[in-house]
């Protein structure tokens, strides 16, 4: 049977790797991590307190690491919290906790019940493993991350499982409220649960971190970070599966190209920075006036497209047409921005580069007709306009 000496050894060295790999992910700049970090280094410290004082500790020692560890509880939740977009401190939570603590002194230093500390230390304990696998289990998207949101959750129930039980069985009198080093059977079955279900739940905020990580890479090599469109190679991608679906089902799909009209004479006469506030514009107020099941994307530069689902080649024209006037009566503290576009249908046996390539030569024509307009392939019929 393992000692508990051998876990507490065990409990450290875990809580030392969690503190070296969560660390090795704080330059990703994930919220959270660097309070997991410090609560599982604090959680490191009060177990080597626990071995250096041994099994008949001094009050002060006792006093000393629940200080500890209550705060290494605290800086847990609060990092879970703050993973999760939220208000990391929370002054019920502080103030529960200020109250246990000053408890735990007063039934060691004042009234020393032994009984009562374990409880209390018990109950702060259950807490902060009850409240991470909560936040988790709540907060947790549901697309991605749900084994890792599972396996968090799992471990931190199964550690506060452990703290209930010593509560409940020293509470009836079940066993004696042995100190954590004392090697009875039952304390080292409920410390060694605790401490394997410990690094795992170490394991699993990893887990969640890294698919954050992941969905943060993927956010920027799919989405233009100046304007909020899909990149050129996404925006592909996902309009191949709209063509491939539209052309399997009949229903009717459209694309439109877009180009914001005199956009180099508005980098060339202002500059720049100005020229990225009008992309970023112009963005915006397409993005605001598409409907969800649009998809709109930057092919580059100031040239944009939109693939409308279920619309016809006519109901596309009017949809863009209302953005370019959308576009045209926008506010800005930059110059006057006009879009013109070209629009076609995608055709039986059709492609998604042949649509987009009649798309822009209507684009051409409307470029030629004076900008600001709005142009369908094939009947060149002039929808505008200024």
């Amino acid at each position: 049977m393992f000692s508990p000496i051998a876990l507490f050894g065990i409990l450290i060295v875990s809580c030392l790797m969690s503190v070296a790999i969560l660390g090795s992910l704080h330059r990703a700049a994930v919220p959270g991590i660097g309070r997991w970090s410090v609560g599982y280094a604090l959680f490191a410290v009060a177990s080597s307190a626990v071995l250096l004082a041994g099994d008949q500790p001094h009050p002060v020692a006792i006093v000393g690491i629940t200080f500890i560890a209550f705060v290494a509880v605290l800086v847990l939740v609060q990092g879970t919290r703050q993973f999760f977009g939220m208000r990391p401190v929370r002054h019920a939570e502080l103030a529960a906790v200020a109250l246990a603590y000053a408890a735990v002194v007063y039934f060691t230093c004042v009234s020393p019940s032994n009984e009562m500390r374990v409880l209390l230390i018990s109950v702060a304990m259950a807490y902060g493993r009850i409240a991470v696998g909560t936040l988790v289990l709540r907060h947790s998207p549901r697309e991605g991350a749900r084994y890792a949101s599972r396996f968090v959750t799992a471990a931190a129930y199964l550690g506060a499982g452990v703290h209930v039980a010593r509560f409940v069985s020293v509470l009836f009198g079940a066993v004696p409220p042995v100190t954590y080093l004392q090697p009875s059977p039952w304390n080292v079955l409920l410390l060694g649960v605790a401490i394997v279900s410990f690094p795992c739940m170490s394991i699993g905020l990893v887990m969640l971190a890294h698919d954050r990580i992941v969905k943060k890479m993927e956010h920027l090599a799919t989405i233009d970070e100046l304007t909020g469109a899909l990149m050129r190679r996404a925006f592909m991608a996902k309009a191949n599966s709209l063509v491939s679906h539209a052309l399997l089902t009949g229903k009717p799909l459209s694309i439109a190209i877009l180009d914001i009209d005199n956009f180099k004479a508005v980098n060339d006469g202002f500059g720049h920075a100005i020229g990225d506030r009008t992309l970023t514009r112009v963005a915006s107020v397409v993005l605001g006036q598409l409907r969800p099941c649009d998809l709109f994307g930057r092919l580059g530069g100031e040239e944009f497209a939109i693939v409308f689902v279920n619309a016809r080649k006519n109901e596309a024209a009017e949809l863009t047409d209302a953005l370019r006037l959308a576009v045209e009566q926008s506010p800005g503290d930059g110059p006057r921005c006009t879009l013109s576009a070209g629009v076609d249908r995608v055709l039986r046996d059709d492609t998604l580069e042949r649509a987009m390539a009649r798309a822009d030569a209507a684009l051409y024509a409307a470029k030629a007709m004076g900008r600001n307009r709005v142009v369908t392939a094939a009947e060149g019929a002039l929808r505008d306009v200024a």
